[in-house]
C-alpha cells in the first residue's frame, strides 16, 4: 500500500522585497503593491496544498475576492526584505476565510490582513461548493487555533456621498479573469486625495468589499463620505449615460497622522 503524503503545516510564510519603483515619494511601499503581495501569498499556500489556481482553472473554477481588510502599523521601505504569512481558519460552503501577518525580517509586526474568498464556475460565473473541489482538500488545512488580532473585513455601508472622481477602466485595469483587477480598485480609490494629503497622513486602514465584477471600458464613479476626521467611505458605482447605476464595490478608508 502506497502511503499518503504527509500535510503540510497550516500556515506558511513566503519572502519579498520592497522594490524601490513600488514604493512611493515617502520611500514605503505603495498599499496596491502590498495588496499584490498578500494575494500572491494566499496563492502559493492554496497552490501548495491542492486547491490552487493552476488545479482549479484545468476544472474551469477561479478563486474570487469577495472582502479584504489591511491594517497596518508601519509600511516597509524600499529596499526592506519582509515576509508575508497566511492561513485559512474557515471554510463553509461558498465563502472561505484567509488572514495575513505582515512582519520584516527581524519579526517585527507590521501589520495583519483579513480576507473573504468565493470560489466560481469561469463559465457561468456562478459560486461553486468549496468543500466538493479536490476532495476537500481545504478543509485539512484550517487553523482554528490562530487568532488575526485585527477586526474582521466589514461590509462598509456608505450614504450617498459626493462623486469625487470618474475613471474609464482600460488594459491595465484588467486581470486574468478578464475584470478589473481586486487590486486596481484599491489603487484608484487611494488616487481620491492629493500626493500633499500623503506628506501628512499615513493609511492605517482599508476594508473593501467587492460587490459585482466591472469590465474593459466600464466607467467608474466615486463617491467618498467623509466618516470623522481620518476616517472615509468610498462608493464605487458603473455609471449609465449620465447616471451612477450599479454599485461594484464599497471601501473604508483610515489614516493616521
Amino acid at each position: 500500500m502506497t502511503e499518503e503524503r504527509p500535510l503540510l503545516p497550516k500556515s506558511a510564510r513566503y519572502p519579498f522585497l520592497a522594490e524601490p519603483f513600488h514604493c512611493d515619494f515617502t520611500n514605503h511601499l505603495f498599499l496596491g503593491h502590498l495588496g499584490n503581495h498578500l494575494l500572491n501569498a494566499a496563492d502559493y499556500h492554496s497552490a501548495e496544498r491542492g486547491y490552487g489556481m493552476s488545479y482549479l482553472n484545468q476544472h474551469h473554477l477561479t478563486w474570487v475576492l469577495s472582502r479584504l481588510a489591511i491594517e497596518m502599523k508601519a509600511m516597509p521601505e524600499a529596499y526592506d526584505k519582509f515576509f508575508v504569512e497566511t492561513w485559512v481558519d474557515s471554510v463553509m460552503r461558498y465563502f472561505t476565510s484567509r488572514n495575513y501577518a505582515v512582519t520584516a525580517a527581524d519579526g517585527t509586526v507590521y501589520g495583519y490582513g483579513r480576507s473573504i474568498w468565493a470560489m466560481i464556475d469561469t463559465r457561468t460565473r456562478q459560486p461553486v461548493d468549496i468543500l466538493s473541489v479536490g476532495d476537500g482538500a481545504i478543509s485539512k488545512y484550517v487553523d482554528k487555533e490562530r487568532v488575526c488580532p485585527i477586526a474582521v473585513a466589514s461590509r462598509v455601508k456608505i450614504d450617498e456621498g459626493l462623486r469625487v472622481a470618474s475613471v474609464q477602466m482600460k488594459y491595465a485595469d484588467i486581470d486574468i479573469n478578464g475584470h478589473v483587477n481586486s487590486v486596481k480598485y484599491i489603487e484608484h480609490v487611494l488616487d481620491l486625495w492629493p500626493m500633499d494629503f500623503y506628506s501628512s497622513h499615513r493609511l492605517h486602514r482599508l476594508d473593501i468589499a467587492y460587490v459585482a465584477e466591472a469590465h474593459c471600458g466600464d466607467e467608474l464613479d466615486f463617491y467618498r463620505v467623509q466618516e470623522s476626521e481620518h476616517a472615509f467611505s468610498v462608493s464605487v458605482r458603473r455609471r449609465t449615460g449620465e447616471e451612477s447605476h450599479g454599485e461594484v464595490c464599497r471601501c473604508r478608508v483610515e489614516f493616521t497622522v
